[in-house]
């Protein structure tokens, strides 16, 4: 996938995200004021949170899709990763308000107004929350975009959490009043959980943590097949946004021309870019007597 194909869907996966949270606003703001649920009135704060995040999503996408300048040679990847950490506080804000709700519904215990309101926007905030979530695994299959994947697991969470008022409203309509605050409470516990994940996934970005190792492996096999590599160590890799960065260094012989051995490295290099979208790769080349037993990487010969 290019650049530009890059950007236009992971800019329409976040505008989707936006527009379906503002629908699911009014249409539960409408139902609170209805119904006067303590269920609704989580799930209408989730969406309020919705909205702030998926628009912090918006607008850290645009951004990390600027090119690199001179002050930013590596891009800026990185904002995709911050807006998922931004998301996770959010979220962590909103699960908590909701708990408090929750206990004081439950110590005031109270029969729901209109439950056929609160029904119908329970049973449409699934189906366009189902619909959402499955566009954004769409897209998230073919950019891998960290920001769109955070929002892709906090709406999916909303599936189970729009579930769960659907569950609490029916129970409350058959005279369990206390339902309606427990389900508020432990949709608040489940929120928790789902912003701790992101947190998480954000914090190990922004740290670069290395690539899978399955990943790392495979750069490894593809230099170590280009003919005159000796072997490949001192990997190092991570990722920023939609783009992924490896350094390592290659064991050539020791009589090599430089012209020859920058011609091994330019190979390597486009072996594993031409195998990794987006990946921005850094060779040293290493005379292969000057290095030590424990220096020495693996040659897929050796194993």
């Amino acid at each position: 996938m290019s650049h530009q194909q890059y950007s236009r869907w992971v800019t329409l996966a976040s505008m989707a995200a936006v527009t379906v949270a503002t629908l699911l606003i009014v249409g539960k703001l409408i139902a609170w004021l209805m119904t006067d649920s303590s269920s609704l009135l989580a799930s209408l704060t989730d969406s309020f949170m919705d909205v702030s995040a998926s628009l912090i999503n918006l607008f850290a996408i645009r951004y990390a899709l600027v090119p690199a300048d001179d002050e930013h040679r590596f891009g800026h990847g990185k904002a995709e990763s911050l807006a998922g950490l931004i998301q996770s506080a959010f979220i962590s804000g909103s699960a908590l308000l909701l708990m408090m709700h929750g206990i004081s519904s439950l110590l005031n215990q109270a029969p729901v107004q209109r439950l056929e309101a609160g029904l119908w926007v329970s049973g449409g905030s699934i189906l366009l929350t189902l619909l959402l979530v499955s566009f954004q695994r769409w897209v998230v299959v073919r950019t891998n975009s960290v920001a769109i994947k955070a929002d892709m697991l906090h709406y999916r969470s909303d599936l189970l959490l729009n579930a769960g008022v659907l569950l609490a409203l029916v129970l409350a309509g058959q005279g369990w009043f206390w339902a309606d605050g427990l389900f508020a409470i432990l949709i608040g516990l489940f929120l928790v959980w789902g912003a701790v994940q992101i947190g998480y996934e954000s914090v190990q970005a922004l740290l670069d943590r290395q690539l899978p190792e399955e990943e790392q492996a495979r750069i490894m096999a593809l230099c170590c097949a280009v003919e005159g590599v000796h072997g490949v160590h001192d990997l190092r890799t991570r990722q920023s946004g939609p783009t992924r960065f490896a350094q390592l260094h290659l064991e050539l012989d020791d009589q090599l021309p430089l012209v020859k051995a920058h011609q091994i490295a330019d190979e390597a290099e486009l072996a594993v870019r031409q195998s990794f979208e987006r990946m921005d790769v850094i060779i040293h080349m290493d005379p292969i007597s000057v290095l030590t037993k424990e220096q020495k990487g693996p040659h897929p010969e050796q194993q």
